[in-house]
């Protein structure tokens, strides 16, 4: 639709008018506020109806994996824009939630897309899914791309957040396709790839969440939602005990110039 030529539009999520709020069917006041968890409401706004005891337990499983995870990049970029606007919490936390690409954090949407894509071309091709898991694994061997999920530089035996949470979700019956396909990857990829690769927790949690029923459009949104909270520890404790100065001042410290030397270009260009 162009500008300025639309139909008329809608929206599902809310509405008000003078005397009541609606939010997915429910009254805000009434039905909501007191009433329902923060989770209960982040699945209810983004699914459109509220999650079974079971959904809730893995989304909030899956948020706390994830809220935290020491000094990474966005972290950093997070603090230090804190520590030269410390009036500006909201860019500071825009910082860090910029800086969640798909290095960091937000390399649970591309395992989940990874598995969603795999899955689709086992059913279009009338294949089984080990079928589709090791012709995939191969496409990615011979273009020397990484596995989507697998892996990790320090848990190489495994990563213990990513077995916490395919633990959960087995008790709590919601292992399906995803944590199946996810599975089945750990399986193959070791002897085609030909070095170990853990499922980590970037696999773990879109495999999890899409069996939960959440959808794949919306995966970046629970690491999203996850390290914002952590980023309001990581801001506070900047705001009361700084070290952006610090970590700015070790940055000059560990790297080198390697640029031409003083002087060198103004007699170059003499």
């Amino acid at each position: 639709m162009r500008i300025g030529k639309q139909d008329q539009a809608y929206t599902a999520i809310a509405t008000s008018d003078a005397d009541t709020i609606t939010v997915r069917g429910y009254d805000l006041c009434d039905d909501l506020i007191g009433q329902i968890d923060f989770s209960d409401y982040f699945w209810l706004l983004v699914v459109g109806m509220r999650p079974s005891p079971a959904q809730r337990k893995m989304l909030d499983a899956c948020l706390v994996a994830i809220a935290e995870h020491g000094l990474v990049p966005s972290v950093q970029a997070a603090r230090m824009t804190l520590t030269a606007g410390p009036e500006a919490w909201q860019g500071a936390m825009a910082a860090g939630l910029l800086g969640m690409g798909s290095v960091v954090a937000g390399s649970s949407e591309i395992s989940g897309r990874f598995l969603h894509d795999i899955i689709a071309e086992a059913d279009a091709g009338g294949t089984d899914l080990e079928t589709a898991v090791i012709a995939s694994l191969h496409r990615l061997k011979q273009a020397r791309q990484k596995v989507p999920g697998l892996g990790h530089p320090q848990h190489s035996s495994g990563d213990p957040r990513a077995n916490k949470l395919l633990e959960i979700a087995d008790d709590l019956g919601i292992a399906g396709k995803y944590i199946e396909t996810l599975r089945c990857l750990a399986q193959h990829a070791p002897g085609i790839i030909e070095r170990p690769l853990p499922i980590n927790v970037s696999g773990a949690i879109p495999a999890a969440c899409l069996d939960a029923g959440w959808p794949v459009d919306a995966l970046k949104a629970v690491p999203l939602l996850a390290r914002t909270a952590g980023l309001a520890a990581h801001l506070l404790e900047e705001a009361l005990r700084p070290i952006g100065f610090i970590m700015s001042h070790q940055a000059d410290l560990a790297i080198s110039y390697d640029g031409t030397a003083a002087g060198a270009a103004t007699s170059e260009t003499a």
